[in-house]
């Protein structure tokens, strides 16, 4: 009996690991999951008021019709991306020239007074706001899942998974620094 019970204490615990480590990494992917679809949530009402955007400013705007005309473009291509990394690169320059866009309308005033612009300029404001805080609630998760599947002991379940390492999102460094009025406008 004491053989036994020598046997199965050491099996207990390390099967009690293996459920533990196993659950836990399985919440952490599904917290990255849970936060790639607030992203996605979110950037589909983006997606779905640049239309708006676009169709109120082009009757002021004759000026920047290049970059609304990338703005609709982009969205396209973000329509058809093949990959969740192919997406959110398209995303993040979506955001950059958004925010080129809302710098450069600044100087109309006619633009500026007008209701439906205000009203599409505040809720794209408050959107991009929402997915900032979601890109980092993702980075967040994704740094916690890495750590986890990387770390000793977890890193022998996370391999008996085939758990891999997943990318954090980063912005790229054009599209990082914020629109200066006088640059866009050659002041």
């Amino acid at each position: 009996m004491t053989a036994l019970l020598i046997i199965l204490i050491p099996v207990a615990i390390i099967g009690a690991f293996v459920i533990l480590t196993y659950n836990n990494l399985i919440a952490r992917k599904n917290q990255i999951d849970y936060a790639q679809g607030a992203i996605d949530a979110l950037l589909k009402k983006r997606f779905d008021l640049i239309p708006n955007l676009v169709a109120t400013v082009k009757e002021y705007a004759t000026h920047e019709r290049g970059l609304l005309e990338q703005v609709t473009a982009l969205r396209s291509r973000i329509g058809q991306a093949r990959s969740d990394d192919e997406r959110m690169g398209l995303e993040g320059q979506m955001s950059g020239l958004l925010g080129r866009l809302l710098v450069q309308l600044e100087a109309y005033p006619d633009l500026k007074a007008n209701q439906n612009f205000l009203q599409l300029q505040a809720t794209l404001n408050e959107i991009e706001e929402q997915i900032s805080a979601a890109r980092r609630a993702f980075n967040a998760a994704v740094v916690e899942f890495n750590n986890a599947i990387e770390m000793f002991p977890s890193n022998l379940v996370a391999g008996w998974m085939g758990l891999k390492r997943r990318q954090v999102f980063e912005v790229d460094e054009s599209e990082a620094a914020a629109p200066s009025v006088s640059n866009l406008f050659g002041n």
